[in-house]
């Protein structure tokens, strides 16, 4: 080890010593009353000393007021370098930053918002480009990149190439242009959704509302053969199509064939409560109700002096 390396590790007397320079420094950068108290010192090099002071500032828990000192060779006096706030071993921080597209979730955008794609967006692929040029997946598009790739073949080993019948599918007659036909059809897009993007919907539209959901799983039929589930076209109407249930927790959304829930168009009907028969009311027989008892109806028979008592009840 050398001795310039052991000099810069020893931490300088008097920068180490000009503790109430460094305080003075952190409090007239910091607010009022966040500075606390001396919690150690670092040598960054020859006469050059950083002072650590606690943070009492709320939301910097374990950051430390960092002031670096230092003085000139042969000089006694120590100057002020610079003042920051960093954080300690074990202070809060705020966590890695994450590029804006891939913090960004389903249901993120509102009313004005503008989601531009990415040029290599995985989930596209080149549509109508404008010319009459074929789609990258078409056999005429294979077939003029076998072309190109036997020219390139043909240059790296010196050789000529003789031009085959591939080589005329490049050349499309203005009627009947896949140009042509795309205006027609109003199919003038410049991407259309790749087998990759269609995969990663059709897989996400499952886990939302698929066959293994509680919903589904408790259902007393799948979709398909429900009433209210429209169809769509393309390859994703073999296993989706979309719910008009307004009272089915699905109701607007894509869902799974095989998803179902409560309000399946031909679900079992709740049976209604019984209804009570109407009342029975008979009217040909009068049943007779004396307004006073017979005089015959008590224990004992009514006779003579007691006649008055026994109409009072008594026996």
């Amino acid at each position: 080890m050398s001795a310039a390396t052991t000099r810069s590790r020893t931490p300088d007397r008097l920068c180490a010593e000009a503790v109430d320079l460094a305080r003075s420094a952190a409090e007239e950068a910091a607010a009022p009353g966040v500075v606390g108290e001396h919690s150690g010192l670092v040598s960054e090099g020859d006469r050059v000393v950083t002072h650590f002071f606690e943070c009492k500032e709320f939301g910097y828990r374990g950051w430390r007021w960092a002031v670096t000192v230092a003085r000139a060779s042969r000089a006694k006096l120590v100057t002020l370098d610079e003042v920051v706030l960093l954080p300690g071993p074990d202070a809060l921080q705020a966590p890695e930053w994450v590029p804006w597209s891939e913090r960004l979730r389903p249901g993120d955008m509102g009313p004005g918002d503008l989601l531009p794609t990415d040029a290599e967006d995985l989930r596209l692929e080149p549509g109508y480009s404008g010319e009459d040029e074929p789609l990258p997946n078409s056999v005429l598009a294979q077939a003029t990149a076998t072309v190109e790739l036997a020219a390139d073949l043909a240059d790296a080993e010196d050789a000529d190439v003789t031009a085959g019948s591939p080589a005329d599918f490049t050349v499309v007659p203005a009627r009947g242009s896949i140009a042509a036909v795309a205006e027609e059809l109003g199919m003038r897009r410049a991407r259309v959704l790749s087998r990759y993007g269609l995969h990663s919907a059709a897989d996400r539209w499952e886990d939302s509302y698929g066959s293994q959901t509680p919903m589904a799983q408790a259902a007393p039929a799948s979709c398909v053969s429900c009433g209210f589930l429209v169809a769509i076209g393309g390859s994703l109407g073999q296993a989706f199509g979309v719910c008009t249930n307004e009272f089915a927790p699905a109701d607007g959304r894509v869902v799974s064939l095989a998803y179902g829930c409560g309000g399946h168009s031909e679900a079992a009907v709740m049976p209604t409560p019984p209804v009570p028969p109407p009342p029975v009311i008979d009217e040909m027989k009068v049943d007779p109700f004396p307004l006073r008892p017979a005089a015959d109806s008590g224990s004992v028979p009514v006779s003579g002096a007691d006649e008055a008592v026994a109409e009072l009840g008594h026996s």
